[in-house]
Parts: C-alpha cells; sequence; structure tokens
C-alpha cells in the first residue's frame, strides 16, 4: 500500500483519497483525469470536501464519499464524457448519491 500511495501520477491526472470515517475498508486511492474537476457532478463533491476537511490537507484530495458512490460517479462521468451533448444530463435529473 506505501508503494500505491507513493507511486506518480501521470500529467493530466489528479489522485484522490475516497472514503468515509468509520467505513470498513476505509479510504481507497484513485487516479482521476483532471477533467473531473470540471463536471457539475464532481464539483459538488468537492464543496463537501471542502465543508468536511477545509483547504489545508497533505497528499492525495480527500472525498467524503463512499467508495461505492464514487465508483458510480466516475461511471456516469465517463459516460457522459463518451455520449453526445444532447444525452448528457437527462438520464439522471435528480442524481442521488448518498454519501456524496
Amino acid at each position: 500500500m506505501e508503494d500505491e500511495r507513493r507511486s506518480k501520477v501521470k500529467k493530466g491526472s489528479l489522485a484522490v483519497r475516497v472514503g468515509l470515517e468509520g467505513e470498513e475498508g476505509g479510504f481507497k486511492r484513485f487516479v482521476i483525469p483532471i477533467s473531473y474537476l470540471y463536471h457539475p457532478h464532481f464539483r459538488r463533491l468537492l464543496e463537501s470536501a471542502h465543508e468536511v476537511y477545509g483547504y489545508n490537507s497533505s497528499g492525495p484530495l480527500k472525498l467524503p464519499c463512499s467508495v461505492d458512490d464514487f465508483l458510480h460517479l466516475r461511471w456516469l462521468i465517463e459516460r457522459e464524457s463518451r455520449g453526445s451533448p444532447s444525452k448528457i444530463h437527462h438520464h439522471h435529473p435528480s442524481l442521488s448519491l448518498h454519501t456524496c
């Protein structure tokens, strides 16, 4: 696990730690494209991270979200990025990620 944390992140990507305090399995590290930072759903998650952790943190960006919900969010972002603009956002108008 130490090697995983120390591994370099390629240009255009960002390391994040996902998990909730007390959640079984703890936090998990993901490497995501920087383009996620501009996605509306991910921006809401960043706002939550600011509320929970503030701006000062060392290491990967910590996201207050269950791993399962983060994986679902990542799937939505990837699906939208492959779809046409007319399909974006109309598949899930009331996205509800319980912990994101």
